[in-house]
C-alpha cells in the first residue's frame, strides 16, 4: 500500500469513524465516507486488546496485504478505517481476505 493511500491524522480517523458507515464482520469493524479525493485511503487500527506490539503489527501487516489485493485504489474516492477484532487472530487468511472481498464489492457495486 502507498503512502498517499493511507489514513494518518487521527482527526481523519475520527471523521471516518463518526461520520461515515460502519460494517461490522466477524474480524474486522470497516468504516467507509466518501470523501473529495481522487482516491481511496485506508486506515487500520489494532487495539492494545487483541495483543502485543508483535501481534499487532502482524495483524495489521497482513491487512495492508489484503487491501492490496482487494482493493483498487484509483476506482473511488472513499476513505476506509478498518479496526482489527480479535477474530481475526483465529481466523485464517483466506477467510479474512474473502470477508473484506465480500464487503468492498458489496460498497463498490459489483
Amino acid at each position: 500500500m502507498k503512502v498517499i493511500n493511507r489514513i494518518k491524522k487521527s482527526d481523519d480517523f475520527a471523521l471516518t469513524i463518526n461520520k461515515g458507515t460502519s460494517f461490522r464482520l466477524p474480524s474486522y469493524i470497516v468504516h467507509v465516507r466518501k470523501t473529495e479525493n481522487l482516491y481511496t485511503r485506508v486506515g487500520i487500527s489494532a487495539s492494545k486488546k487483541l495483543g502485543s506490539a508483535v501481534v499487532r503489527n502482524r495483524a495489521k501487516r497482513q491487512v495492508r496485504a489484503i487491501c492490496d489485493k482487494v482493493i483498487d485504489y484509483n476506482k473511488q474516492s472513499l476513505d476506509i478505517v478498518i479496526i482489527i477484532r480479535h477474530k481475526f487472530l483465529s481466523a485464517g487468511f483466506d477467510d479474512n481476505k474473502s470477508q473484506l472481498s465480500d464487503l468492498m464489492n458489496k460498497q463498490t457495486g459489483e
